[in-house]
């Protein structure tokens, strides 16, 4: 069997192999397009997701720092045994 890239084609075989060719990709457009819709979609969808994400992460930086500021607010105030220095205890045996 001989390789067709040793041979020259004749102007007939160039046609129709332009034609199979040609049919080829039409019939595979519509998958094409398809697959195209669909990965389209699969980005917007990751799109949301990191969004999302993003702001869940923000949410929770912006906690972290206000109980960080509630924390060191508190540290001015006086704790309950401070408030009572001046009182005895009693003895638990």
């Amino acid at each position: 069997m001989e390789n067709q890239q040793e041979r020259e084609l004749t102007a007939e075989e160039m046609a129709a192999q332009k034609e199979q060719m040609l049919q080829f990709y039409t019939e595979s457009l519509p998958y094409l397009e398809a697959q195209l819709k669909y990965e389209e979609v699969l980005m917007k969808i990751d799109e949301v997701r990191f969004r999302r994400s993003s702001i869940q992460m923000q949410w929770a930086m912006m906690a972290q720092q206000e109980n960080e500021a509630s924390e060191e607010g508190s540290d001015n105030e006086p704790t309950a045994p401070e408030q009572v220095k001046g009182k005895r205890k009693l003895r638990t045996n």
